[in-house]
């Protein structure tokens, strides 16, 4: 692990941090819920993980997952790219305001990929302060979804 403090990290796909996850079920709400994300990976033995995560010590404290989504099923980027799907940031409850969702973020904006999102109900400031725009929706694409970007230099939103 990385001696900075509070630095993003690859969560590994094994029973530990599977372990580590139950702790975020009773603090967040169902769809973040990473436990059967976790689980298909482990039995799909990914090789490279999709979750990253801050611990403090040895307790895992705030997740993400980045899913990259290839270029062919690019529905929000000019010219369609191979772009990240960031779900399921958390921050348990005593580490909130310390900035780690905000350090969890620009780790994903660090790939220099564009970036997509779905704000949860009140989240929509939090993307907005971290750079993020909100995209016009599109009934077809979005599925009820509330779409939020982060585009890299040089990328633009389909038209």
């Amino acid at each position: 692990m990385n001696n900075e403090p509070f630095s993003v990290v690859p969560l590994k796909i094994n029973y530990k941090t599977l372990e580590d996850f139950k702790q975020f079920r009773e603090y967040g709400l169902e769809e973040l819920y990473m436990l059967e994300d976790l689980e298909e990976n482990l039995i799909e033995n990914h090789l490279r993980s999709p979750f990253f995560g801050i611990y403090d010590g040895d307790r895992l404290v705030a997740r993400m997952s980045l899913y990259e989504i290839e270029a062919p099923y690019d529905r929000f980027f000019q010219p369609p790219q191979n772009y990240y799907e960031l779900w399921k940031l958390e921050v348990l409850p005593d580490y909130r305001n310390k900035g780690l969702g905000s350090k969890m973020v620009q780790y994903a904006k660090n790939l220099n990929h564009p970036i997509k999102t779905n704000a949860r109900s009140r989240s929509d400031q939090f993307w907005l302060k971290m750079g993020f725009q909100p995209v016009h929706y599109d009934p077809n694409r979005d599925r009820g979804e509330n779409p939020y970007v982060w585009l890299p230099e040089g990328i633009e939103l389909q038209k």
